[in-house]
């Protein structure tokens, strides 16, 4: 069916605009994207064997 999801769809609330730009921009620089930024966060925090913090980029120059 379209605009059906593989995935059932997770919402996090509270995440203000400026932030979720960062975070795109940041998981764009470390090659990646939010989906799986976020997913790496949730397996590592949840103890997941052999889940590991997602890289970091360096931080943008001042």
């Amino acid at each position: 069916m379209a605009n059906m999801h593989k995935h059932k769809q997770r919402v996090v609330r509270g995440i203000d605009d400026d932030l979720t730009a960062a975070f795109d921009a940041a998981a764009k620089a470390a090659g990646s994207d939010r989906s799986a930024v976020t997913r790496q966060l949730w397996e590592w925090f949840a103890g997941r064997p052999g889940a590991e913090l997602p890289k970091r980029p360096e931080p943008p120059k001042a």
